[in-house]
């Protein structure tokens, strides 16, 4: 059975089905917005960017729903400011607020999917999308151990194609339970 076959098969189970991602598109855009010197980060947090469902912005970071979400519910989280090394570009204070909203936002995110395990990691590179960016990803239950971890997470094995009134219903859901106060 390919990946798609087992991406569609195990998403079943959760309520959703995986579509192809066209990897090779996405990594010629990518390659070219860096050598242009575009970020796709910056674009959303000056406003120039609106096909990024922003679910969360503060003085500090903005978090939005991933375009091509592999897991639903899936959120990016970066600094407003521009800086490319996860740890170096940072005071230890600096990083500790960061991680502290997205503790926040994961704990929303739980909240508004079924989630068995949530992933969070920083992903990225100085080739492309260089700007620090958490990802924040909710695992649903019921999925086969060989298909949780990394291989939720790869394209490779098709993303979810979600309709721009489920992504923004989700993005409603995940923002109310981030409009309330933590205790």
């Amino acid at each position: 059975m390919c990946a798609i076959q087992r991406a569609r098969k195990t998403d079943a189970m959760a309520g959703d089905e995986k579509v192809p991602f066209d990897l090779a598109s996405y990594e010629r855009r990518v390659h070219e917005n860096a050598q242009r010197g575009t970020c796709f980060i910056c674009a959303i947090v000056d406003g120039e960017d609106d096909e990024h469902l922003v679910v969360w912005r503060d003085d500090v970071c903005i978090a939005f729903l991933a375009k091509f979400p592999t897991l639903r519910g899936c959120c990016l989280l970066a600094p407003l400011d521009h800086r490319t090394g996860v740890v170096d570009d940072f005071a230890e204070d600096e990083y500790a607020q960061l991680q502290r909203r997205v503790h926040r936002l994961g704990r929303a995110v739980a909240q508004a999917v079924p989630t068995e395990r949530l992933y969070v990691l920083s992903l990225g590179s100085r080739d492309g999308n260089a700007h620090v960016h958490w990802h924040v990803a909710p695992l649903p239950p019921g999925v086969p151990y060989r298909e949780q971890q990394y291989a939720a997470l790869m394209h490779e094995n098709g993303y979810l194609d979600l309709s721009r009134q489920e992504q923004s219903s989700l993005a409603s859901r995940i923002t109310g339970l981030l409009d309330v106060e933590p205790a």
